[in-house]
């Protein structure tokens, strides 16, 4: 039996944030509505004691020869210590024998990628069809990857960014004043983001809500997808009760993890809510921003249906191209 090796720099060589990449995790949405995904729960394994955690997702779908299984971690401090604050990995599985047939070390790469494009997928179809300016609340690697995704299915001509880490956040303005080729400022304060951008993208872990129902306006869409565990929460429960239309992964998921959660508890959603499923979308069994007043909000937790699409075009990329390293166990 052979088994392929692919690292990082090869990885990348494969797959990034375009037209391909996102009509793969779309089509992994789409079978998810369509019951055609095996999706087990999240395992989350959290070490406290030195602000980690680590995610293990999958999910089998109908249709694909193979599987993933992805491991992610987030250790908060490693900046301190001069390494990034994520890592990964994802491990491709065969789905007709369940033997191994390639291991990706793409240091959380792939994680980072199709966490991007879940996004862009949701601003293809929620974004408003005209913005001025986008906002980001974060300045960290989620911070540059939602706004590649926007930048994908949108134009726009100002970006606006809020961070709590001075260096950090100039070197995200630098950064992609560069990559883009747009207006970037820096924020006083997330409501002033909120208030000026027509898009907002919310990408930290906090634990403590800071974005407030009042900061909404008219025809304004935000991605919110640092609340990815039950602890965590960026906006206050009451802002999902200003939306015309809320968008989610994974109703199940969210209202388990993510910010659906918070107000599911609050008592500003109910299960029987109108949530609409990104799946839904991408299969256009339901449409998303009707028109340009409407408040839109998608909340993005992590579905394992992401991990698999990207992994499964990762390695048949890079079979097609030569790429890796095989050998037989």
């Amino acid at each position: 039996m052979k088994v392929t090796i692919l690292r990082e720099n090869k990885i990348r060589k494969c797959v990034n944030m375009n037209k391909e990449a996102v009509d793969a995790v779309s089509l992994g949405f789409t079978r998810l509505v369509e019951g055609k995904v095996s999706l087990p729960p999240i395992i989350r394994v959290d070490v406290e004691a030195n602000q980690g955690e680590v995610d293990i997702k999958t999910a089998y779908i109908e249709g694909l020869d193979h599987f993933a299984i992805k491991i992610a971690s987030g250790f908060f401090g490693n900046p301190s210590i001069g390494l990034p604050y994520g890592s990964g990995m994802m491990v491709l599985m065969s789905a007709k024998t369940g033997f191994l047939e390639a291991v990706l070390l793409d240091n959380g790469y792939l994680t980072d990628l199709r966490t991007g494009i879940a996004g862009a997928i949701a601003a293809k179809h929620l974004a408003p069809t005209q913005i001025t300016t986008a906002g980001v609340i974060g300045s960290g690697v989620q911070a540059r990857y939602q706004i590649r995704g926007l930048r994908l299915v949108r134009d726009f001509q100002r970006l606006m960014v809020y961070g709590i880490i001075p260096d950090e956040v100039e070197r995200y303005a630098s950064e992609m004043t560069q990559e883009l080729g747009v207006e970037v400022t820096i924020s006083d304060s997330p409501e002033e983001v909120f208030r000026q951008s027509q898009f907002v993208a919310t990408t930290t872990p906090t634990r403590e809500p800071y974005a407030k129902a009042a900061w909404l306006h008219a025809g304004m869409h935000i991605t919110a997808m640092g609340a990815d565990a039950e602890h965590k929460q960026e906006l206050f429960a009451d802002v999902l009760g200003k939306a015309d239309l809320i968008v989610c992964d994974s109703k199940s998921q969210c209202f388990r993890l993510g910010e659906l959660h918070h107000a599911l508890k609050a008592g500003v959603l109910s299960e029987d809510s109108d949530i609409t499923e990104i799946g839904e979308l991408t299969a256009g069994s339901k449409t998303g921003r009707q028109n340009d007043q409407e408040i839109t909000i998608c909340d993005l937790t992590g579905v394992g249906v992401q991990d698999t699409t990207i992994a499964v075009l990762t390695y048949q990329k890079a079979i097609s191209r030569g790429l890796g390293t095989s050998f037989e166990v």
